[in-house]
């Protein structure tokens, strides 16, 4: 809920987050996000999506960690 702290873990530029937040914004026609000066607020309607994305956001990590993990150590990595 900090578009300044994910441009930092993304590695892209707090306008880059912004205009993707737009983007999707735009191609949902819904608000995800109160924007203040201070802080970012999901809506109810951002509550709902990130009910859905999260889960796969962890999967998404959970895969890049045993990736990094069999590279380290030489291992196999077996999918199914």
């Amino acid at each position: 809920l900090n578009f300044s702290e994910a441009s930092k873990q993304l590695y892209i530029s707090q306008s880059a987050v912004s205009q993707s937040i737009k983007t999707l914004e735009r191609k949902l026609d819904q608000t995800l996000f109160i924007r203040s000066t201070k802080k970012v607020q999901l809506t109810p309607e951002g509550e709902i999506l990130m009910r859905h994305v999260e889960p796969a956001m962890n999967l998404i990590q959970k895969g890049e960690t045993q990736l990094l993990d069999a590279a380290s150590t030489g291992g196999q990595i077996r999918i199914g």
